[in-house]
């Protein structure tokens, strides 16, 4: 198993850490063969290399079966020009390695069914699966930038952007998530408004009558953010737009407690993927031990199932994080008042006693 450890910023460090514990464990146990090579990325890349994206880290991405994100960014750069961000790394491999499919897997673990703002009846069973499509939308198209008008003011331009080829790829990943799961896919979109979405919705229809045994829906962003706090067992798969998704993965963190307990999974059409914490860079907390770095292990249990199909190690991951839960042991983000806080360390320590 080939796989490009790239940290990043913030926080970034600290849980992808403990997620590498987890990951040299784990294959322990099974014997897996680990190669693991890690490169900067971000804002750290950038002090070092003058970029976000130094070519070195782009060829360990290309050559490797899978990457470990951490996260990238930082209040200090957000001034530099575009291109040098550190965000703009992340963009550039998602494009470079076509990884169009992000997918971000939303369970309402029982042991943590406190860490909720919303009522325990209403979380109560929630497992949903929020698919969004990741190369596409405002955050590429063109024409986009500043422009200063003759009268002196500005205007800011993004274009939302899909092809029909590129639509009809992430619909069929999203019924193809639906068949393996319970059957219903919500497709997400804004096409009473913008043509684009309009574009979405009738391609997704299309592509449905090739799986008959899905059940197909249509739903507005804002009726969609609606019913996932007001009902989100109703959901299965919810397959959306780059912007949308954005939105609504972060929405979904509170049916779970906290977004530090989210993985999820870019992949492309080989199933190659960039496997990474919801979370961002926090740095705020960084470098005090208290981040939650658990959306970073259940990401390597995503990229044992997703990209190397071994379903019998990601389980393992799995079971290790719900039997310390169950234990009851919490960091920060996640921990009722009366509850006894460890930290990033401890957490990822435990985990990787779990699984031996």
């Amino acid at each position: 198993m080939k796989i490009a450890i790239l940290p990043g910023d913030g926080i970034g460090p600290e849980v992808t850490r403990q997620a590498v514990k987890v990951l040299r464990a784990v294959a322990s146990r099974f014997g897996l063969a680990l190669e693991l090579s890690e490169a900067l990325i971000g804002g750290c890349a950038y002090e070092a290399h003058g970029h976000p994206l130094p070519p070195g880290t782009l060829a360990l991405a290309r050559e490797a079966n899978a990457i470990l994100f951490g996260a990238e960014g930082g209040f200090q750069y957000e001034t530099l020009p575009r291109g040098l961000r550190p965000g703009d790394a992340l963009l550039t491999l998602r494009r470079e390695l076509d990884l169009f499919a992000n997918f971000r897997p939303i369970v309402a673990w029982p042991e943590l069914a406190d860490a909720s703002t919303l009522k325990p009846e209403v979380i109560e069973g929630v497992d949903l699966t929020i698919l969004r499509e990741l190369t596409s939308d405002l955050y590429f198209g063109e024409p986009r930038g500043i422009e200063t008008l003759r009268d002196g003011s500005r205007r800011g331009i993004n274009t939302m952007s899909y092809t029909e080829a590129e639509i009809r790829r992430i619909a069929h990943a999203g019924f193809r998530a639906a068949r393996s799961r319970r059957g219903k896919l919500c497709s997400v979109d804004k096409a009473n408004v913008l043509e684009t979405m309009e574009l979405w919705r009738e391609v997704v229809t299309e592509v449905g009558t090739e799986y008959p045994d899905v059940k197909l829906s249509h739903l507005y962003i804002d009726a969609a953010a609606m019913a996932l706090v007001r009902t989100p067992k109703a959901f299965d798969v919810i397959v959306t737009a780059n912007l949308f998704g954005d939105i609504l993965s972060d929405e979904a963190s509170m049916l779970v407690g906290s977004i530090g307990m989210l993985p999820s999974a870019s992949l492309n059409a080989d199933s190659k993927g960039l496997f990474e914490p919801v979370h961002g860079c926090a740095p705020d907390i960084a470098g005090r031990d208290i981040a939650n770095p658990l959306a970073a292990i259940l990401s390597v249990a995503m990229m044992l199932r997703l990209s190397f199909g071994r379903e019998d190690a990601a389980s393992a991951v799995e079971a290790a994080v719900r039997k310390i839960l169950a234990e009851g042991h919490r960091t920060q983000d996640i921990a009722a008042s009366d509850e006894v806080v460890i930290g990033t360390e401890e957490m990822g320590d435990r985990v990787t006693r779990a699984l031996a």
